[in-house]
């Protein structure tokens, strides 16, 4: 699990952004819900982090230990999940970005793990407004192209919990963090119109909605390859001078 937290030294970041003409720094922001009975509640951090890993393996980016907990209001009916409030999330994101600045990191990707950050799309939106450099990351384009280069069967509407995505990424980069199950805890539930108002309580009794049986490390490795790719013209769109 050491691999979550940077090794960096003060000295490192220093000599990486002497090579650059702007620095980009990578914060994943995950969360701390509940993922069925076989995957870590730690999940959607451990799928950040792995995303930016590979990022930093192919880009001169400055990249920050994780946000581990954040918004899981939807995941409240079982054990062990912990949210904190949108506006806190908001808050803490700005201020990060706010303390790189001074420091001179004034690009900032935050790479999502959870698709219930809704709230992560406005401090990008409101801060782009300003003048500040930042962006959101994977975008669903970038997922899908990732789905299809990696041969996931399910679409990004089926795949929407605990599915065959972020299995195949933890059988990949953390499979010792698995547990029995997923073999046989297919659920799916394409029909979530009432979500917000329900919860997942109200379409899931496992917690799970996907097809996680479908999961491999081989797909886990490509879906991130695939994403380190389309991270480019994120890179290249913080860096230039337009």
């Amino acid at each position: 699990m050491s691999d979550l937290v940077p090794a960096d030294t003060t000295e490192d970041v220093r000599t990486r952004g002497a090579g650059v003409s702007r620095q980009v720094a990578v914060l994943p922001v995950g969360s701390f819900e509940q993922h069925g009975p076989y995957l870590p509640l730690a999940t959607d951090t451990l799928v950040a982090c792995a995303v930016a890993r590979e990022i930093a393996g192919a880009y001169p980016v400055h990249l920050l230990p994780p946000v581990t907990i954040s918004c899981s209001h939807e995941h409240a009916a079982w054990p062990g999940t912990v949210s904190i409030s949108s506006v806190t999330l908001h808050a803490v994101v700005r201020d990060i970005a706010a303390s790189l600045r001074r420091s001179g990191v004034d690009a900032l990707v935050v790479v999502n793990g959870h698709g219930g950050n809704y709230v992560l799309g406005n401090v990008v939106q409101e801060s782009s407004a300003r003048g500040e450099r930042m962006a959101l990351f994977p975008a669903p384009e970038d997922w899908e192209a990732a789905r299809e280069r990696a041969g996931v069967v399910a679409s990004l509407l089926t795949d929407m919990h605990a599915g065959e995505i972020e299995t195949s990424i933890l059988l990949h980069a953390h499979p010792e963090m698995l547990r029995p199950g997923y073999e046989t805890s297919d659920f799916v539930a394409d029909d979530r119109r009432h979500l917000l108002t329900l919860g997942m309580s109200g379409y899931t009794d496992s917690g799970v909605i996907g097809r996680p049986s479908l999961g491999s490390a081989e797909k886990g490795k490509e879906l991130l390859a695939s994403l380190a790719d389309s991270f480019g013209a994120y890179f290249l769109l913080l860096t230039s001078d337009a």
